[in-house]
């Protein structure tokens, strides 16, 4: 997997699985646009990305909103010979409540992030992959939404990672003519700090109680899975070794939605 010459922006990427994944692109080659919700979170990626030999700048955009991410591309442009990759990984988990509960303002405010910054993400970026030639992008969806719906309170959070499946799916159709190719990643349990930033709220008692006496990860018991694991991924994903993928949702979780859905 070379992306020697291939410049990659990667959203969310000053911590958890967005930072690997820019400090994974970076270590095969590529030049990456590291965006961050803060200058200092992105500023971090960049320093260790330099400080290792590599090439990368730092850019701080508000997804949820068009100027702002077209303003990020013309950055990227000005900067960057070219785009190939395109990771549409940031999002929040945002309020977790009952539906009675849950106000239309924090509902807006988890589709506002997740599922429209999915969409201006992929949609202003297009001009700079048709340029290039085609490329890849790839969406952080999740689990939940679209193998577990157990998660009680979570169904604004949820419906967002459904709705940027379907947005891959049809993304990849509509953009296959220009070879850009759209894939969609689903973490399950992942050693991020994204829980530390969810706020619960009345979710007591919501979910029905299950036991899981071995733990609920299949392949690794009550071992999450790490950012890395899903860089690797996301770099396959952004290679050529994947040429012939697109349109497609991949689950990587250790079989966890697979026994908890």
């Amino acid at each position: 997997m070379d992306f020697e010459n291939r410049t990659a922006l990667v959203t969310g990427a000053g911590s958890g699985i967005g930072r690997s994944a820019a400090l994974a692109l970076a270590r095969k080659g590529a030049s990456v646009a590291v965006v961050g919700h803060s200058a200092d979170s992105a500023q971090q990626t960049v320093d260790e990305i330099v400080g290792a030999g590599g090439t990368a700048e730092p850019y701080v955009a508000e997804l949820s909103d068009p100027q702002s991410v077209q303003d990020l591309y013309k950055a990227v442009s000005e900067r960057f010979t070219q785009l190939d990759v395109v990771v549409a990984n940031a999002g929040i988990n945002g309020v977790w409540a009952p539906i009675d509960d849950l106000t239309p303002e924090e509902w807006s405010r988890t589709i506002s992030v997740n599922l429209t910054g999915t969409f201006l993400t992929v949609k202003y970026a297009l001009p700079l992959l048709r340029a290039a030639g085609g490329g890849s992008i790839i969406v952080t969806a999740s689990v939940n939404g679209t193998r577990i719906f157990s998660n009680s309170g979570a169904s604004a959070y949820s419906s967002s990672k459904a709705g940027q499946v379907a947005f891959t799916k049809m993304a990849a159709v509509e953009l296959a003519k220009d070879r850009i190719r759209v894939n969609v990643i689903c973490p399950g349990s992942i050693r991020t700090d994204i829980g530390e930033n969810t706020e619960q709220r009345g979710t007591e008692g919501l979910r029905l109680p299950v036991e899981y006496p071995k733990g609920q990860i299949p392949l690794t018991g009550e071992e999450p899975g790490s950012p890395d694991q899903v860089a690797d991924l996301i770099c396959f994903l952004g290679s050529d070794g994947s040429s012939h993928i697109t349109g497609t949702e991949v689950w990587i979780d250790g079989a966890q939605s697979l026994l908890v859905g």
